[in-house]
């Protein structure tokens, strides 16, 4: 109980630290030149990137798709819209490179996936090695712990054997896996990387600290993209409503402009990855300054389009203003 006690406290001041980080450093008036400062993140981001992006930016990971939910990657900047509470706001940052990625790979092994085990373990190793040398993963297992087996690394053997290190049994603790995965990508949110979470699980939490809405809390405050998908029932679905479980995961997803994905068969996880992964690699980075001076650290709505009415845009449904 100790241990879980101070698993709420320090979420509860990284929640402080999440909301806090853009007001203070705004303030500070602190600037980043991305692709001429930061030697440390590589030439690939020195040459992608060539635009100045101030801390109180709110960065925008845009995907956009056509009706056969086919990616378009060849729009310009004038060809996109971003609404603030309904106000029009003016684009100060555009991209639509391929920015190297930072990911965390969450599989659940609590008891209930023992009969899947094997067959997960293998779509994700073969996920991790379409990884790229630029871009960078880490490994997370939750059952009744959650357990970072493997930090970041571009290493596709290192990934491959956190990935087949992981072994089911015991309860779920999903939030508290989410608490420390988004954790572990705040820590690093300075360096110019897309950031995304890929989360694989077949149940509901059942005994995190951490509550779902605390978590879900903590998302708006990023800009990490939420893959899930959903191994609870394998059986078709037709005509069968969503469970729990399901709307928790599919939540996460929609909060932060990713995807839900729930395969009817297992076999379909290889194609499942192969999506995320083109996904990752098709988005536009949007940036903008609120016109909004207020900071009341009141929640504030998203909405970006396209001037194509045939296309579906997704990104983050929005953000916490400074407090």
């Amino acid at each position: 109980m100790r241990q879980n006690s101070g698993l709420l406290m320090e979420f509860r001041a990284h929640r402080r630290s999440f909301r806090g980080w853009r007001g203070v450093v705004a303030a500070g008036a602190l600037t980043l030149v991305l692709g001429g400062l930061t030697a440390a993140a590589g030439p690939f981001v020195q040459q992608a990137y060539q635009f100045r992006v101030t801390v109180d930016l709110i960065s925008l990971n845009v995907t956009v798709t056509d009706a056969r939910e086919r990616f378009i990657t060849d729009l310009f900047e004038e060809d996109f819209s971003v609404y603030e509470d309904g106000i029009l706001q003016e684009i100060e940052a555009f991209s639509r490179e391929d920015l190297p990625i930072r990911m965390v790979l969450l599989l659940d092994t609590s008891a209930s996936m023992v009969d899947k085990m094997n067959f997960a373990q293998e779509a994700a190793v073969r996920f991790t090695q379409t990884l790229r040398m630029e871009d960078v993963a880490q490994v997370v297992e939750f059952g009744s712990n959650a357990n970072i087996l493997q930090k970041f690394t571009n290493d596709h053997g290192e990934l491959e054997h956190a990935i087949r290190m992981t072994q089911a049994g015991g309860t779920t603790k999903l939030h508290n896996a989410m608490y420390i995965s988004l954790r572990s990508l705040e820590r690093q949110r300075m360096e110019a990387r897309r950031q995304a979470i890929i989360l694989l699980s077949d149940g509901r939490d059942t005994s995190s600290l951490v509550t779902f809405e605390q978590v879900l809390d903590l998302t708006k405050d990023t800009d990490v993209v939420i893959y899930s998908i959903s191994l609870q029932n394998t059986a078709r679905r037709r005509g069968r409503r969503f469970s729990e479980a399901e709307h928790v995961l599919k939540n996460l997803a929609e909060e932060t402009g990713g995807q839900w994905f729930f395969p009817a068969e297992l076999a379909e996880l290889d194609s499942v990855y192969a999506r995320i992964a083109e996904e990752l690699k098709s988005q536009y980075n949007v940036g903008y300054i609120s016109n909004n001076p207020r900071q009341d650290g009141a929640w504030r709505r998203i909405v970006v389009q396209t001037n194509r009415p045939d296309l579906r845009v997704r990104t983050k449904l929005g953000y916490y203003a400074p407090g």
